[in-house]
C-alpha cells in the first residue's frame, strides 16, 4: 500500500466571541457566533482526520482548546494579512499540500478524495476550490517549496474577485489547475442555514438548531 503523500492544512482562528464569525452578529450574539465557529472547525477537523494524509496541521491564530482532536499538529499563523498567512503556511511545507479553511463545514472525505488519491497529483500542479462568494475554500500545490513568492502574496482577500485573481495567478505561473466543486462559505445567517441543510448530520447543523437568533427571543 502506498503511503499518503499530501500534507493537509486547515487555517483557522481560535473560536472566541467577538473574534470569529462577526458577520453573524446580528442576528446571533458574539457568543453564539463563536459556538458556530467552533462547530464548523470541529466538523472540518473531523473530515481532515478521516482523510489519508502525510501530515495533518491546524494553522491557528490563537491557542488550541478542548475542541482540538488528537492527531492534528498545531502551528501558529504568522503576522500580516491573510495572503501573507496563507503563503507562509504553504512555505512551511514540502511536497503536495492541500489547504482548506474553517468556513465550509460541509466538506466531506468524498469531496476531497480526488486530490488525495494515488493519482491526485498526476499531471496536476494545483487544486482549486472556488467559493460562491467569489473567494476560494481550498487551494492545493504540488510543490509549494518551488512556487513563486508572489503566487499568493498580494491577492486581495475577502473581495468579490479573490478567487478569480488567485486562480489567474496559478495559471500565469504555468500551473495545470484542477478545480474542485464550488462551495458556499458561512458568512451570514442565510449562509449558515444553507450549509446546515447541506450537512444536517454535522456538529455545525446541530449547534445552529440549538441557537435562537436575538430578534426571536
Amino acid at each position: 500500500m502506498t503511503s499518503p503523500t499530501t500534507n493537509l492544512l486547515v487555517i483557522a482562528k481560535e473560536p472566541l466571541p467577538g473574534r470569529v464569525k462577526t458577520r453573524l452578529t446580528p442576528p446571533f450574539t458574539p457568543a453564539d457566533a463563536a459556538r458556530l465557529a467552533e462547530a464548523a472547525l470541529a466538523d472540518t477537523l473531523r473530515t481532515v482526520r478521516a482523510l489519508p494524509a502525510r501530515r495533518r496541521v491546524l494553522v491557528l491564530e490563537g491557542r488550541p482548546g478542548p475542541w482540538l482532536p488528537p492527531g492534528i499538529d498545531v502551528v501558529p499563523q504568522c503576522a500580516g494579512g491573510l495572503d501573507e498567512r496563507l503563503a507562509a503556511a504553504f512555505e512551511s511545507c514540502t511536497g503536495p499540500t492541500l489547504l482548506v479553511g474553517m468556513d465550509t463545514p460541509q466538506i466531506t472525505p468524498a469531496l476531497l478524495a480526488p486530490a488525495l488519491g494515488p493519482a491526485g497529483w498526476d499531471g496536476c500542479d494545483a487544486w482549486f476550490g472556488p467559493a460562491d462568494d467569489g473567494g476560494f475554500w481550498a487551494l492545493g500545490l504540488a510543490a509549494p517549496e518551488s512556487a513563486p513568492p508572489d503566487l499568493i502574496r498580494g491577492v486581495p482577500m475577502s473581495a468579490p474577485d479573490t478567487g478569480a485573481v488567485q486562480r489567474r495567478r496559478l495559471v500565469r505561473a504555468g500551473f495545470t489547475v484542477v478545480d474542485l466543486p464550488p462551495l458556499r462559505d458561512v458568512d451570514s445567517a442565510a449562509d449558515a442555514e444553507y450549509v446546515a441543510s447541506a450537512a444536517p448530520d454535522g456538529q455545525f447543523a446541530a449547534t445552529l438548531r440549538r441557537l435562537t437568533p436575538v430578534g426571536a427571543r
